[in-house]
């Protein structure tokens, strides 16, 4: 660990703990294993410290688990990343003012889940309005519909933004399964949405607020978190 991070409070990465594609497809989902580790890479080599925590706690479910990618099989075959997920705090025991940073990690079940969790609410707003900083990549940014700072605003009202298009959406065929499409209701919460091209990066900062598009983006929202923690 550098001087530049070594008093940097951890960052909290938030996992879905949502295994199934609605209630009706019966097909698994959970938090997407490469938008987690990607950005965790990033934070390891700057010597940022991360702690990990679900909706309800414990092992969350697992999906995109593609080994031939090199990261992922990286951590996957870590013994302290392995405990680490199988170990996650449930979100609403955590104290907001332990972090520096929250990120919320994508996956299709976060669709379901965070945008209903109170502690989504909470510990995002608490950790921003003390001054850290709000991270999402893909559908991690569902998280963020419904969160609103103590002056009742929501978060992301006015913020530029990115996030899992409604044209990827379509492309997946889950248009119609999901509970709402995630960039339309960012929109419809006063946010301003930048898309990229269906599967390019696209990574966008507003102040303290980071957030990324889809898989291709989740190097780059790490990086970005980084550089503001390192500020």
């Amino acid at each position: 660990m550098t001087s530049a991070t070594q008093d940097i409070k951890p960052v909290l990465f938030v996992l879905t703990s949502h295994g199934v594609k609605g209630d009706e497809t019966g097909e698994p989902t959970g938090f997407y294993l490469g938008e987690v580790t990607h950005p965790l890479a990033v934070l390891d080599a700057a010597g940022i410290p991360v702690e990990f925590a679900s909706i309800d706690g414990a092992e969350p479910p697992v999906d995109g688990l593609d080994l031939n990618d090199a990261t992922n099989a990286r951590y996957w075959n870590s013994e302290g990343f392995r405990h680490a997920v199988r170990n996650t705090s449930r979100l609403s025991d955590v104290d907001p003012k332990n972090y520096a940073a929250i990120f919320f990690a994508g996956g299709h079940g976060a669709m379901w889940d965070f945008p209903i969790s109170p502690a989504v609410n909470n510990v995002a707003r608490d950790i921003y309005e003390a001054g850290g900083v709000v991270a999402a990549v893909c559908h991690g940014p569902a998280a963020l519909v419904n969160i609103t700072l103590s002056n009742g605003a929501y978060l992301v009202a006015g913020k530029n933004v990115a996030a899992f298009t409604d044209d990827e959406e379509r492309a997946v065929k889950l248009d119609r399964v999901v509970p709402f499409l995630l960039a339309s209701t960012l929109s419809a919460r006063g946010a301003h949405h930048h898309p990229a091209a269906d599967w390019t990066a696209k990574v966008v900062v507003d102040g303290r607020l980071v957030t990324g598009q889809n898989p291709q983006s989740a190097t780059g929202v790490g990086e970005a978190l980084r550089d503001l923690l390192t500020a």
